[in-house]
């Protein structure tokens, strides 16, 4: 018999992959460029994090196999104590902390047990991609509450987009593709909206020691969304540990039991090498991991002196948090057109703003997550190209 066509199933054709990742793909194809897309902080794995998982692996058997399903009980306690420290948010590390595969993973496993088919999700917009992707992925709808001029998050937006089939609405702050950091008093705001409609409450906090000028609020710290709420995190971006793939999330027990099922079917449990890395990450030196942040905010400066000079041809709110800044061209051209330009013509790569939604128009986002070197780089020959 002919061989006939797969039968794909809906879920699969509501969902895409995101720009963020095409974009390299296509530069690898011409070949030579120099990045201000993906974001990867460039730092590598500290030496001591590298010790000690490999003292781990030497003399531990343990260290090579499946962990406990929710993750190593050293690791769950001693990111509770992360959340009790810096949030002031109290949990209980046998039953409301998971050890997820990076913060992806527990994003889906939330967004898969609280969205039903026809739930709607609310999202500010420009918004990261895959937020939106996991909605659909779950059968919800994204309903997009735009962020303001300067990128702030406006409470105004969120209430509009309330209806009576809203099931939750997903915040993160640093924010990811803006660096904007959302103001304390417009975070409340929105935790009142979440108290009054019974919504849940879904932050990532994946840039959250990523705010350059201050300390970033997050949900998390509200008391009143505690019984509503799963707030996750990522040693990948804080710790520089985006290939070991491990991320954290809190939620409360009927929450948590829920995800777990999740987990349980899609990963089993995270990487066993990944958790001893992050363990250690997190209980060891830190002065390291501090001077990671003080590099990117001078890097921050760097991409911004340089976005100065470049005032005739490119705009910009300047970020407060993350590595990311959302930069407005001059000219007509579909942002997907400029970014393959930059990339054939500048070699350089930049990621479409339209791929984050509204708001992304005639835009380009650019990461400064790469060393002085290679920034530097990348401005030089974007120089050259709108200099011609």
């Amino acid at each position: 018999m002919p061989a006939q066509t797969p039968r794909f199933s809906r879920r699969a054709g509501r969902i895409k992959i995101s720009a963020t990742k095409l974009m390299p793909m296509l530069a690898a194809e011409v070949g030579g460029c120099v990045s201000l897309g993906q974001g990867v902080p460039s730092f590598a794995t500290p030496g001591f994090v590298a010790d000690a998982v490999c003292d781990a692996l030497r003399r531990d058997p343990a260290a090579g196999k499946y962990s406990l399903q929710p993750g190593l009980p050293a690791l769950r306690r001693a990111v509770a104590g992360l959340f009790a420290r810096e949030k002031g948010l109290t949990a209980d590390p046998d039953s409301e902390i998971l050890i997820s595969v990076g913060a992806m993973e527990a994003l889906l496993a939330a967004m898969l047990v609280l969205v039903d088919e026809g739930d709607e999700v609310i999202v500010p917009a420009p918004y990261y991609p895959s937020h939106v992707e996991q909605v659909l992925l779950s059968g919800g709808r994204p309903v997009f509450a735009p962020l303001r001029p300067d990128f702030s998050l406006d409470p105004g937006a969120v209430a509009r987009a309330v209806t009576e089939k809203t099931r939750a609405v997903i915040i993160t702050s640093p924010h990811n593709p803006t660096g904007a950091v959302f103001a304390e008093a417009d975070l409340r705001a929105v935790a009142e909206i979440a108290v009054a409609h019974d919504l849940t409450v879904i932050c990532d906090d994946t840039y959250d020691s990523l705010s350059y000028d201050a300390p970033a609020t997050s949900l998390a710290m509200f008391p009143e969304l505690r019984e509503r709420m799963v707030a996750v995190g990522s040693f990948s971006k804080r710790f520089a540990l985006t290939g070991w793939r491990v991320g954290y999330a809190f939620a409360p027990r009927p929450i948590m039991d829920q995800m777990l099922k999740v987990h349980d079917c899609a990963a089993i449990c995270a990487p066993m090498p990944g958790q001893i890395a992050a363990l250690a990450a997190l209980t060891g030196p830190q002065d390291v991991f501090a001077g990671f942040a003080a590099a990117l905010s001078a890097r921050r400066d760097l991409a911004c002196r340089r976005l100065d000079a470049l005032s005739g041809h490119l705009s910009y709110v300047r970020p407060a948090g993350a590595f990311y800044i959302m930069a407005r061209y001059r000219g007509d051209a579909p942002p997907m057109d400029m970014a393959v330009r930059l990339i054939r013509e500048a070699h350089v790569i930049t990621i479409p703003g339209d791929a984050f939604g509204p708001g992304g128009e005639q835009s380009l986002r650019l990461s400064f997550g790469a060393d002085e070197a290679e920034l530097t780089e990348a401005f030089d020959r974007l120089d050259r190209f709108f200099g011609k």
